[in-house]
């Protein structure tokens, strides 16, 4: 992987010097603008060759999510990963509804942040464990006729899978539930993991919620 061009957008500098000190030793992420709002993101990706983008989400002027919609309606192929606070749930929602390719929290340590930023740019979706049921069940809430149906093709035992996995039981219980072998349920984990382009259960989770494949009680 070459080096990466990112755009910080957040309002607060402290979060920008932040995550500007994290990454400032990592081989390949190059920080060339910042921005405070959701304008000035824009502008950015006007004036620079941006590839990445770290965006808050409550800014004034224009908020990340309006500004995540216009910039992957602008420039498609730049990757957005959403800055949120614990309490922001609906507006995780609206920003992987704009084309925001996951999420972090503020409070990440560096690894994380890194692992996120890595797994977006190899074309997977990003989800931080600490906030994902709340927002998982906010998908559920708010599911209506335009969601979109499996577009990965799983197979119908692994659906039956996920549909446990997202019932929360461990490879054993799913090995006991279908009289399979626990190798058996970790080769239908790691199919639907590469399918869904999930990068753990939460992933799978949250796209088999997007995509209305499963019904939670």
């Amino acid at each position: 992987m070459g080096s990466i061009n990112i755009l910080l957008v957040d309002d607060h500098d402290i979060v920008r010097d932040g995550i500007r000190l994290l990454l400032e030793d990592e081989i390949g992420f190059n920080i060339i603008a910042e921005a405070e709002n959701g304008q000035e993101a824009i502008q950015a990706c006007e004036d620079y060759d941006i590839q990445f983008v770290i965006m808050d989400i409550n800014m004034p002027k224009m908020d990340g999510i309006e500004a995540t919609h216009k910039i992957k309606e602008q420039y498609p192929d730049i990757k957005i990963l959403a800055l949120t606070m614990m309490d922001e749930d609906e507006h995780i929602r609206n920003m992987i509804e704009a084309g925001a390719s996951g999420y972090i929290l503020k409070s990440s340590d560096k690894a994380e942040l890194v692992d996120a930023i890595t797994t977006i740019l190899d074309g997977r979706h990003y989800f931080s464990e600490d906030a994902t049921q709340r927002v998982m069940m906010d998908l559920v809430k708010s599911s209506g006729p335009n969601k979109k149906r499996d577009p990965a093709n799983i197979t119908e035992r692994e659906h039956e899978v996920l549909e446990l996995i997202v019932k929360e039981y461990t490879n054993q219980q799913i090995a006991d539930e279908f009289h399979i072998s626990i190798r058996t349920v970790d080769a239908h984990r790691r199919n639907l993991l590469q399918k869904t382009g999930a990068k753990n259960t939460a992933g799978l989770v949250t796209y088999a919620i997007k995509h209305d494949l499963v019904e939670l009680e």
